[in-house]
This record gives C-alpha cells, structure tokens and sequence, in this order.
C-alpha cells in the first residue's frame, strides 16, 4: 500500500516536473521567436527607403505587446501536457483567455498609434504654411480615439464570449429585457456626453477650430493645444490653460486667426500734435518694417484715421507671418516711432493749451499761452 502511495507521488511529481519545464521551455522559445522577428523587423528597409520609418515606430509601439501574445500563445500550447488538477483546467483556460484577448486589445490599440504615427510624420506643424498638416493632425486625432472605443468594445466582447456556457448570459438576458428604462436614464444623464461627441465629429470634419490655431475664445488668446472627444484644450499665452466644452465651439461665436493662413494683419496707433509731419512720419515706419525681419512684406500703410481738438490719430497698419510676430513687430514699431519723434520733434507730442485770464493795466486780458501736457 505505502509503495503504490509513493508511486503515485513520484508520478505525480515527474508530471509536474515534465509540465514545469514545458512551461519554461514554451516561454524561453516564444521569447526567442519574438526577439528574432523584431531584430528582422528593425533592418527592413523598403527598396529606395533607406530611412523609412515604419520599422522604428512598428518596433516601439508593438514589441510590448508582442511579447505577451507570443507568451501566452506559447502557454496555451503548453498547456494539455500540465498536470492541472479536473476542477481548475476550465478556469486555467479562461484565465489564459482573458488574459490573451487583453494582449491582443493592446496590440490593436499599438496599431492604431502606429497608423497615426506613420501618416503624421508626413505633416509637420512646424512649418509655414502648416494648414494642412493642423487640419490632418485634427481629423486623426479624433479618428484615433473613436477608433480605440471601437477596439475596446470589439475586444470587451471576445472576452465575454470565453463564458458562453457560464450564468453571465442569463444574468445579460435580464438586463435586456429593462433596458427600455435604463437606455431613458441614460440617454438624460449622458445628454452633454452625446452633445460634445456629435460635436466632435463636426468639428473633425467642418474644421472650424484644428490643432495649433490661434484663436481667441471668452476674451482669451491662445492656442489650440488638444482636442479630446469631450473638451478642447486651449493654451493661453501666459502658460495657463483654458478648457472648453466641444458643443461650445459648435453653439458659439468665437474669433480664429490662422482659419485660412496664418498670416495675420495689425496696428499701432500714435497720437501726435498737428504739427508733426506725416509724410517724414510714413518714410519712418517704413524704413522700421523693412529692417525688421518679422514683417513679411504684405501691408505697409501709415495714414491719419481722427482726428480731435488737440491731437491727430495715426494708424500703423502692418502685416507678419503669424500672430506672435506680428504682436512683436507692433511693439517695435511703437518703441521706434515714440524714439524718432522724440529725436526729431521732441514738440510735437500733444500739447494742451491754456489762456491766463488776467487783467493788464488796460483792463484787456494777457496773451495765450502754452503748456506740454
């Protein structure tokens, strides 16, 4: 009797041993298989590309995730030679499952981000004329977020097909039959979800706001920093940040400079007395723009545009590449003028006049006089 007893043990224990080194030999082979496809992968090059980046970036974002399905994948095929006692190997087979569909959700999740990385290196922000490339980096931006829901909610079902023959079907049957009342409650609880998701889809594709415009929203100036599929980012030029609901982009009026180009148009007024001359003045201002490399050589115009009972109003109009140019060309061109009629007419700031009203030995009143103000 004792002899078969520990005959059963020895067995049991070579099982396990054999089961063990399957699963050490199963992961150190997968291991392998994953090392040696990325190595291959990260010296292909296309014919006439030798700086394609597809290897690189398919590299980064999917070797993670790579390893755990070849892992897993590896222990499934191990797994009929492991001495799992009867009770566990149908929990053990929807453990792996579950555990396999995750791996797998990443790996499609990778795929998208490399997708996205792949079209975006093509359109650089960073340039110019950079229309194009705010419009597509926009629209995939959104694409990318809407297409990782669809991806959680595809893998979210698999995992729930691993329990057909399990009570979460029954349970699932029952939630069904009231989901007329919950779909009400939901649908009035997620009203401004859905607002700011139909929101996001007109503004992907209708383009009225895109990545990196300048746009001035509540009286704010800013940037647009990020487009998520519920608020808009946008980044104020003093480093704080503004979040705006999506619906608000579609249900309100809001100023955007860089919609067609980023060229952009401004004015430095100056207010002189009448004695100054204009046209000196308009030789000025341009020599200022043509020696300053952040005009771009669209608008140069200095005109009188009021006047009133002691000064003259003289706009600068000016033009630059983009916002931030433009609002430093202004302050030069002010700092400049204010320093060339202080030079040249340094009596020709505005002045305010006033008569001495006093009585002379004649009974007349004394002469008008003068006071800068």
């Amino acid at each position: 009797m004792l002899l078969t007893i520990y005959n059963l043990l020895s067995a049991h224990r070579r099982d396990w041993a054999i089961g063990i080194t399957l699963i050490c030999l199963a992961i150190l082979l997968s291991l392998f298989a994953h090392d040696i496809f990325f190595r291959l992968l990260s010296r292909f090059r296309p014919k006439h590309r030798v700086d394609h980046p597809l290897p690189a970036i398919a590299t980064q974002r999917l070797k993670r995730p790579a390893r755990w399905i070849v892992i897993l994948t590896a222990l499934g095929f191990a797994l009929p030679w492991i001495p799992i006692p009867p009770a566990y190997i149908d929990l053990t087979h929807k453990a792996l499952g579950i555990l396999w569909f995750l791996a797998l959700g990443w790996l499609m999740i990778s795929s998208v981000y490399v997708v996205e990385d792949l079209l975006l290196r093509r359109y650089d922000v960073g340039v110019r004329d950079n229309l194009r490339a705010r419009r597509v980096r926009t629209q995939m931006q959104f694409l990318r977020r809407i297409s990782i829901f669809l991806l959680l909610l595809v893998d979210a079902g698999l995992i729930l097909s691993l329990f057909h023959d399990s009570k979460i079907w029954h349970y699932g049957a029952g939630l069904l039959a009231s989901a007329g009342l919950a779909s009400l409650v939901l649908a009035t609880a997620a009203k401004s979800t859905a607002s700011n998701l139909l929101a996001g889809l007109q503004i992907a594709f209708t383009e009225p706001i895109r990545i990196d415009d300048v746009v001035v929203v509540q009286g704010q100036w800013g940037r647009i920093e990020e487009i998520t599929t519920a608020y808009v980012v946008i980044a104020i030029w003093d480093k704080r940040r503004l979040i705006v609901p999506l619906s608000y982009f579609i249900e309100n009026s809001f100023e955007n400079w860089t919609r067609n180009s980023s060229d952009i148009m401004g004015t430095a007024f100056l207010y002189v007395d009448y004695s100054v001359p204009v046209e000196t003045l308009r030789q000025e201002f341009t020599r200022i723009l043509e020696s300053s490399p952040l005009w771009d050589r669209q608008a140069n115009a200095l005109q009188v545009t009021n006047l009133s009972e002691r000064t003259m109003e003289i706009r600068c109009l000016l033009s630059a590449r983009n916002s931030s140019e433009q609002f430093d060309l202004r302050c030069i061109v002010r700092e400049k003028m204010i320093d060339f009629i202080q030079k040249n007419y340094p009596h020709a700031f505005p002045l305010t006049r006033f008569s001495d009203v006093s009585q002379n030995g004649n009974g007349k009143p004394s002469p008008f006089s003068e006071t800068k103000s």
